[in-house]
């Protein structure tokens, strides 16, 4: 493709060509160092924009950024900063208002945030009420356990203490009374969705 046919013929490195280039302000330096990696910045426009002339066209614009931009800047690899140019200015291309889309915003299909907080407020206080009636349906053992495991963060051997229950029993009244609790709230959700039906 002749757009991007490579005629650099200097010998100097891309440091010393940076070097001269800030040195002396020359054109045809600055040119010779873009011919080498113009392939390179086409490649990353065409991967943006996925149009050869719009990816063309972006070529030409980051040679004309760098007339200032390499004067500005410490450039020790000037490969993997050119890169980070080119990308950076495809980026901002797509973020242009120009190329941004947008979408019609239909707020009758948003839930207003006053109503989303209200019905997870009711839904935990309604939860609550299960817990509460489901926690009255074991037996004492298993309630006082459960509270003091659950409720009050006690380990076994505080309950152990407090209660004047055996370790063992103190275990099986919370293993127990958590599989209570579990199967009379999911009841009581079967109940509930049996309702609204």
């Amino acid at each position: 493709m002749a757009f991007l046919k490579n005629i650099s013929h200097s010998t100097l490195a891309d440091k010393e060509l940076v070097v001269l280039y800030k040195e002396t302000g020359d054109m045809a330096v600055l040119g010779e160092l873009y011919q080498r990696y113009m392939e390179l910045v086409y490649g990353v426009c065409l991967k943006y924009f996925k149009e050869p002339e719009t990816a063309k066209d972006s070529v030409i614009q980051i040679f004309e950024e760098l007339v200032t931009k390499l004067k500005k800047h410490e450039v020790d690899n000037f490969k993997g900063w050119l890169h980070m140019v080119a990308k950076n200015h495809c980026l901002m291309q797509l973020r242009t208002p120009k190329n941004l889309r947008t979408v019609e915003f239909k707020t009758e299909l948003v839930q207003n945030e006053e109503n989303v907080h209200l019905n997870g407020v009711l839904e935990k206080e309604e939860n609550f009420r299960k817990l509460e009636y489901c926690l009255g349906t074991l037996t004492p053992e298993q309630q006082e356990a459960i509270r003091l495991f659950y409720l009050e963060g006690k380990c076994y051997n505080e309950i152990v203490e407090l209660t004047g229950q055996e370790w063992n029993q103190v275990r099986s009244f919370i293993q127990n009374g958590r599989r209570n609790l579990k199967l009379c709230m999911d009841k009581a959700e079967a109940g509930e969705r049996k309702s609204e039906v």
